[in-house]
């Protein structure tokens, strides 16, 4: 009888563990959190896609760096990232800096060289295009939103292309935010983000998000294609990055205005 017992009891034990729920929250954060490296360095080209089918291209090196010293503009310990145009000769120059404010809206500035000055991003231009891509200013600094400024809701569980995935509901706390909700595909194994789906004030859904390629980089199973969608429009913008590497040295100098304004790390 004691050992019936016993084994009735680990039955239950297991049973009411598998009955916990699913804290959307934690996986949110797992995914954010999939990929772990002090920096991030890449080069990709994007192709624009007009609703005429006809395509223009830009070149773009990337530098992020995450829980380094700060540089005189609050970054200790915080996520930033450099944007910077190689081509073509229209864009060439252009730099972008945004940089993780801890909470709210992130800190942005761009140096256009038509105004050979550096221009501070408000927060209200978040919405605007990103030099005519499908992406906006806040779709750029999204990667590294702090999971705890959306309330996020497990709607279901479902197959995409395949993969067993959760799919997560996301809403912002702050209202001023460009989107009403974000939904979510993520793996349940792996926790890699196959999809978002981005809705309006009035709960349309204007564009979409999706990973088209993934590649084993330095350990690290990584996004080297995606592409996103502006369905309203018939465009898209496909980013194909053709050099990843993590862990490179990358000096704090780039990340800042001095930066932005010359191209040089001092």
């Amino acid at each position: 009888m004691k050992r019936l017992c016993f084994f009735m009891l680990m039955v239950l034990t297991v049973l009411s563990a598998f009955a916990q729920p699913v804290d959307a929250l934690s996986i949110i954060r797992r995914s954010r959190d999939r990929i772990t490296a002090a920096t991030i360095q890449s080069r990709s080209r994007w192709v624009i896609t007009a609703k005429s089918g006809s395509t223009t291209e830009r070149l773009i090196d990337q530098f992020s760096k995450d829980d380094a010293a700060g540089n005189g503009m609050d970054a200790a310990g915080k996520s930033r990232t450099v944007i910077e145009f190689r081509e073509p000769a229209n864009v060439a120059g252009t730099r972008f800096l945004t940089m993780e404010a801890g909470s709210g809206a992130d800190n942005r500035w761009i140096f256009l060289p038509s105004l050979g000055k550096v221009r501070r991003i408000a927060a209200s231009e978040g919405s605007g295009s990103f030099m005519g891509t499908d992406f906006s200013y806040d779709d750029i600094s999204s990667a590294d939103r702090d999971a705890d400024l959306d309330v996020h809701t497990l709607l279901r569980e479902e197959n995409y292309n395949g993969k067993a995935c959760y799919v997560i509901e996301s809403k912002p706390k702050d209202s001023s935010y460009q989107y009403s909700k974000m939904v979510q595909w993520i793996d349940k194994n792996n926790s890699v983000n196959y999809k978002i789906e981005l809705y309006d004030k009035k709960g349309v859904q204007v564009k979409t998000l999706e990973v088209l390629e993934l590649k084993d980089v330095q350990g690290r199973l990584s996004p080297v294609k995606t592409r996103m969608t502006t369905p309203g429009a018939g465009t898209s913008t496909t980013i194909t990055v053709e050099i990843l590497r993590y862990d490179q040295n990358i000096p704090e100098s780039v990340f800042t205005t001095g930066y932005l304004e010359s191209g040089k790390a001092r």
